[in-house]
């Protein structure tokens, strides 16, 4: 070949790579999804932490403070954990997947399941992954994960200890296991508001989500140390079920503190800076899917939509 035809060859190839926009490159790796749930942290109490990693998620991404726990059309369940996860996970209110409260009585979560099982309807091959140390998520919620992982804590240190056992077995797993998403609970943070007090002038109470913050940095320093990692486009989704006043959080649906979560959407795929317009936990999973390539179903009937990304 001649060396005028060896540059227009060249000159050819690099016009085909200017072509491909960031969005495009990005779109040939492959997807995956962590979803962090860190049950009652409230926002201002995690503006004063000292929490470099999820500060680092937040520059990297879309993030509100604002978060609602409750939606527009419907707020007759109570702001407690078993209506908050349940959102949380499948996406919709609680006047559609039925928990009201703590006992679950009445759900229908086999009508509106986790957003793994919608996961599964269009890639079933994709495995997944649920890690929690509130029972009842895994008792009730949690459908159609490949490795399910559920401890029952009681009390502060005892959630602190499973909080740790967790982001033990999750960084080991994110290091070598191709789950396509995984679910992570941590629930210290709710417990020690629970025995403290939620309020960022409590001492212990700040320092419960700063020992979160270190969870998370293990979880993103196992994904950064796969061999894949190049060649693969994560999303980080961080939220919480509520926040908290006094030592409690419950009829709080007046009560931004309560009411009022973070969202936190990460990664490479997502768009940075604040929300401009309202979100909701039920736009977490959603977002999820979408990421991941899920076409959605309107008989699905999700409340939530697809938030934060490019």
């Amino acid at each position: 070949m001649s060396v005028s035809n060896r540059y227009q060859g060249l000159l050819i190839a690099t016009v085909v790579v200017s072509l491909l926009s960031p969005s495009t490159l990005q779109a040939e790796k492959n997807k995956y999804v962590l979803a962090i749930g860190i049950d009652g942290m409230r926002t201002d109490a995690l503006d004063v932490a000292k929490t470099p990693n999820i500060d680092k998620l937040i520059e990297n991404g879309s993030v509100s403070s604002t978060a609602q726990i409750l939606g527009t059309r419907y707020r007759k369940n109570d702001t407690i954990s078993g209506p908050g996860w349940t959102s949380f996970l499948t996406g919709v209110w609680a006047d559609r997947h039925g928990v009201h409260d703590n006992d679950f009585k009445g759900h229908k979560i086999d009508q509106f399941p986790h957003f793994f099982s919608l996961l599964k309807q269009q890639f079933p091959e994709y495995k997944t992954a649920s890690y929690v140390d509130w029972h009842p998520i895994d008792r009730f919620i949690v459908s159609g994960a490949d490795i399910r992982v559920a401890y029952k804590a009681s009390g502060a240190d005892g959630y602190a200890i499973y909080d740790q056992r967790i982001a033990t077995q999750v960084s080991k797993a994110l290091a070598r296991n191709d789950v396509r998403t995984t679910m992570v609970y941590f629930g210290a943070v709710d417990e020690t508001g629970h025995k403290y007090g939620f309020h960022p002038a409590n001492p212990q109470y700040v320092q419960s989500i700063e020992t979160v913050d270190r969870h998370v940095g293990t979880l993103m320093s196992a994904i950064g140390s796969r061999s894949s990692y190049d060649s693969e486009d994560w999303l980080i989704l961080i939220s919480s079920d509520h926040g908290g006043q006094g030592t409690g959080h419950g009829g709080g649906h007046d009560t931004p503190t309560v009411r009022h979560v973070y969202l936190i959407v990460s990664g490479n795929a997502a768009k940075k800076g604040r929300f401009e317009m309202p979100v909701y936990i039920v736009d977490l999973p959603v977002t999820a899917l979408v990421h991941l390539g899920v076409t959605l179903q309107p008989k699905w009937r999700l409340d939530g939509r697809a938030v934060g990304l490019k």
